[in-house]
């Protein structure tokens, strides 16, 4: 029992972790594409000191390799289109928006498992649908910032659906590791085609870096391990339940920091109510589905 106490604690503060990340994005004052270069350069640095201090061995097959490192660009997809959504709309927006992953993974998942897609999984989806038209109707002048939104949604969907095949096999911080150094890679050569990497340079403000330094440790490699060492103890239900939250949080905090600025119709909160009401209902659904 103290230990699944413990594990909840460490959950929920991984997920405001999580949520955090959405007001760090608007507070770092680079653009995306670079924003998560260094992002996941710090993580993947950090993440191998990790394995070196205790000594674990992260050698994988070729093919395991090729799997991982290839949905890396799709994960570094995912992060520069939910950065790119903030700098051109709102944390609050963005995170709403990306909350969608459940409708696309509904989709999705079955898809790529070649599974029947479930009525249930229509009916939470049509939902969602109705919550992003209505934040479409009355956030008009985001729509470029949900648009991005939904796109991350979409890559968002797609790497968690390849992973929960991946992770059958393979420990998931190896995953992440690799996935980690597969988005470095892709970011890299993105930025060698358009020559902003030519032009990086490391003399950013002291602030960015203190920013940056949070996004790549605390937001993206500390919170990744301790996400995982969690689902030990606790059921997919509890995490599934409890990472809903992300965008909870993250609406709460950017209201904290930002204020009036975060600060929408009353149309939004009517969509975003539908959109966060849908994905705590999903979980419930699908544990009652399951018990029949």
């Amino acid at each position: 029992m103290e230990a699944t106490k413990k594990n909840l604690l460490i959950l929920h503060l991984t997920v405001f972790v999580w949520g955090f990340t959405g007001v760090l994005g608007k507070v770092i004052s680079i653009d995306a594409v670079p924003m998560v270069w260094y992002r996941v350069l710090i993580a993947s640095t950090t993440l191998f000191a990790w394995f070196l201090i205790t000594k674990k061995d992260i050698r994988v097959t070729k093919k395991q390799f090729l799997q991982f490192f290839l949905t890396g660009g799709i994960v570094a997809i995912h992060w520069i289109f939910f950065f790119h959504a903030i700098k051109v709309s709102t944390v609050s927006v963005t995170l709403v928006c990306l909350s969608s992953f459940t409708l696309f993974t509904a989709i999705l998942e079955p898809l790529i498992k070649k599974q029947p897609i479930q009525m249930g999984d229509i009916l939470i989806g049509l939902l969602i649908i109705l919550g992003i038209y209505m934040i479409f109707k009355f956030e008009g002048q985001y729509t470029l910032g949900i648009i991005f939104g939904l796109l991350a949604a979409i890559a968002s969907s797609l790497f968690s659906t390849i992973n929960s095949t991946l992770v059958q096999k393979s420990e998931p911080s190896i995953i992440g590791f690799y996935e980690l150094v597969g988005a470095f890679f892709w970011i890299t050569l993105y930025r060698l085609y358009d020559g902003t990497l030519l032009h990086t340079h490391f003399n950013l403000s002291a602030k960015n870096w203190f920013y940056l330094t949070l996004l790549g440790t605390l937001c993206t490699s500390v919170a990744y391990v301790a996400g995982v060492a969690v689902m030990r103890t606790l059921s997919a239900f509890r995490v599934a339940l409890i990472t809903n939250l992300e965008p909870v949080y993250g609406i709460v905090l950017a209201f904290i920091f930002f204020q009036n600025k975060e600060q929408m119709t009353g149309g939004f909160y009517i969509g975003a109510t539908i959109i966060l009401g849908s994905i705590f209902l999903y979980p419930i659904y699908k544990k009652r589905k399951n018990k029949l």
